[in-house]
C-alpha cells in the first residue's frame, strides 16, 4: 500500500537509490529459497545471486523489479534478525564496488613498476 501512495506522490528518491541492493551479514548457510522469502514481502524480484566463495560468502546481490519496492525493503530490512545475525542492506553502487578492486590492482602495479625501476617510497 505504501509503494502505491509512493508512486502517486511522484516522490523524488535520493540519487543512490536504485533496484539492486546488497546484502551483507548473511548466515552462510541461508538458501536462495529462504532468501526469496525473506525479500519477495517487499516486491517482485528479478534476480538473487548468494556468495558463494571465500571472499563473498554471507553478501547476496538482490534485484528487483520496481525501484520502489527495493527503496522499501531497505527501509524495512535494514538491522532485520535473520538466524541471529542482524542483516545490513545497502543499494550497490557500482562507483564503490569497484573502487576496492581497482585499488588493489593498482598498488599491485605500482610495486612490481618500483621494484623493476629499483624506487622506493620510504622518506629518506
Amino acid at each position: 500500500m505504501t509503494t502505491i501512495s509512493m508512486r502517486k506522490q511522484n516522490t523524488r528518491l535520493p540519487p543512490e537509490v536504485n533496484r539492486v541492493l546488497y546484502v551483507r551479514n548473511l548466515p552462510f548457510n541461508i538458501t536462495s529459497e529462504e532468501m526469496y522469502d525473506i525479500f519477495g514481502k517487499y516486491g517482485a524480484i528479478r534476480q538473487i545471486r548468494i556468495g558463494c566463495n571465500k571472499d563473498t560468502k554471507g553478501t547476496a546481490f538482490v534485484v528487483y523489479e520496481d525501484i520502489y519496492d527495493a527503496k522499501n525493503a531497505v527501509d524495512h530490512l535494514s538491522g532485520f534478525n535473520v538466524a541471529n545475525r542482524y542483516l545490513i542492506v545497502l543499494y550497490y553502487q557500482h562507483a564503490k564496488m569497484s573502487k576496492k578492486f581497482d585499488q588493489k590492482k593498482n598498488e599491485e602495479e605500482v610495486a612490481k613498476l618500483q621494484e623493476k625501476y629499483g624506487v622506493s617510497t620510504k622518506d629518506k
